[in-house]
């Protein structure tokens, strides 16, 4: 429903307009510029709309009260008789979204509402996710007005300024890093050294020199002296990432060095004196590694002093949309080709799909729709997701539905097999009223394996003619 914020002295109007528009729209009557300008702010509607043929104040009030309304991002449609046709024109060169003529045509005030509104929905900035970072400078780039994303920021502001181990865990793609640059960004370290190993990229013969450092001939094939991540985070922050891949080894030394503060280069004895601060991340379950006996338990309790959780993007689905327009934002200009729009039906496909690979695969999925994009808009079709388990579902789907209907007799498990897929198909595209993207992810499918099981219901004639009816309705 598209709240809908009229401006208007005539009270008919307000009831007129709450019959004709439907249930789609709800209207919300005000006849004082602060008050409905107080609405928009606060986002209780998300359209509004002027009435000049019933209000009386001046051309300078119109003006500043259509400025007000774009800066809390409601666009305004005009609705104005032909005798006042060039005043509405002249607020529509000023700012207004639109003129509608009256007498009213309701199919065109409905068209001109909802255009206003999904133009303006699908071209918000980032303003909205970001009002909540104004007080958290750092953390920027952490993208998200969602539950879960403000209380991940709460706990990197609890964190920022103490000297606590910390613990970013959640599923690979998430923005583990991108948290605890926040953590570094916003306490007392800003300034100092920010230095990210991934533990799963080196080869554990080198981990503990590329941790400590080591010296001249401590090992063959040395030629010289080097600091360790240890040492070159100095004073700043380390981020150990992927803390699950290191080795039984490497987690006893790492234990010595979190206990002691201290730790050497291999080959000398000189101790040098912990300073940096530590962050960790894993994508893997610890407790179950530490019950399994991959992971060592008193490792365990002395980095999960405290723990911060990455959400994965299907859990604040409700992010997606201004994720997207950031990443439609930044590689627009990396690309150097423009856009501005990201259109209905594509985010409808962006907000519905599962993402297994999180916030990466968004990205992912953004940069090949701007490139693939003929215009300056994003659209359904420059959207393709190739996540490995639609991959894996698509392969299945081939062999196992069209191949097999190829030469099966009737009757048999093959064909009965076949049929039930397709009852499962028809009947999710009936439970989610039609929409076949929903439909897909609810049987765990790809769009392109769900849109094969339809094809062949349509085209079977032995296939029950109420069950294709139901896939056209």
């Amino acid at each position: 429903m598209i709240k809908v914020g009229l401006f208007t002295e005539d009270h008919s109007l307000s009831l007129f307009l709450s019959s004709a528009l439907g249930r789609d729209f709800q209207i919300l009557l005000e006849s004082d510029w602060e008050e409905l300008s107080g609405l928009a702010t606060a986002g209780e509607c998300e359209v509004s709309i002027l009435d000049l043929n019933s209000t009386h104040d001046t051309l300078e009030a119109r003006i500043a009260g259509v400025k007000r309304l774009r800066t809390a991002g409601v666009p305004l449609v005009v609705l104005a008789d032909d005798e006042l046709s060039p005043l509405a024109d002249g607020l529509v060169r000023g700012g207004a979204f639109g003129h509608c003529r009256r007498p009213l045509s309701v199919p065109d005030l409905k068209a001109m509402l909802s255009e206003a509104y999904q133009n303006t929905f699908f071209k918000r900035p980032l303003r909205n996710a970001q009002e909540p970072l104004k007080a958290l400078t750092g953390c920027d780039r952490l993208i998200g007005s969602s539950p879960q994303m403000k209380r991940a920021y709460q706990l990197i502001r609890s964190v920022s300024s103490l000297n606590a181990a910390v613990l970013v865990t959640g599923e690979s793609g998430t923005g583990k890093e991108l948290i605890a640059r926040a953590i570094h960004n916003l306490g007392v370290r800003a300034d100092r050294p920010f230095v990210a190993v991934s533990c799963g990229a080196i080869p554990e013969t080198l981990i503990e020199a590329e941790l400590f450092g080591h010296e001249k001939g401590a090992f063959t094939g040395t030629v010289g002296a080097r600091a360790g991540y240890f040492e070159q985070a100095a004073n700043g922050t380390l981020f150990l990432d992927e803390i699950g891949d290191l080795s039984l080894f490497t987690q006893v030394k790492l234990l010595r060095v979190l206990q002691q503060m201290e730790f050497s280069r291999l080959g000398t004895t000189r101790v040098i004196p912990l300073r940096a601060r530590l962050v960790f991340a894993t994508h893997r379950d610890l407790g179950k590694l530490v019950a399994e006996g991959k992971f060592r338990q008193d490792l365990y309790y002395r980095i999960n002093v405290m723990r911060i959780e990455a959400p994965a993007l299907r859990e604040h689905a409700e992010d997606i949309p201004n994720i997207a327009w950031h990443f439609l934002n930044h590689y627009s200009q990396v690309f150097q080709k423009p856009m501005d729009a990201i259109e209905p039906d594509a985010m409808e496909l962006l907000q519905t799909h599962s993402w297994p690979g999180n916030v990466r695969e968004l990205e992912n999925v953004m940069q090949r729709a701007i490139i693939l994009a003929p215009g300056s808009a994003v659209r359904a079709d420059d959207l393709s997701f190739n996540s490995q388990d639609e991959e894996e579902s698509d392969a299945y789907g081939d062999e196992d539905v069209i191949d097999i209907g190829d030469f099966q007799p009737l009757g048999s498990f093959e064909r009965q097999l076949r049929d039930y897929k397709i009852r499962l198909a028809v009947n999710a595209v009936r439970d989610h009223n039609g929409n076949k993207t929903l439909a897909a992810r609810s049987l765990c499918i790809s769009r392109s394996y769900l849109h094969r099981l339809l094809r062949l219901a349509e085209n079977d004639g032995s296939f029950e003619q109420g069950m294709r009816e139901s896939i056209t309705a």
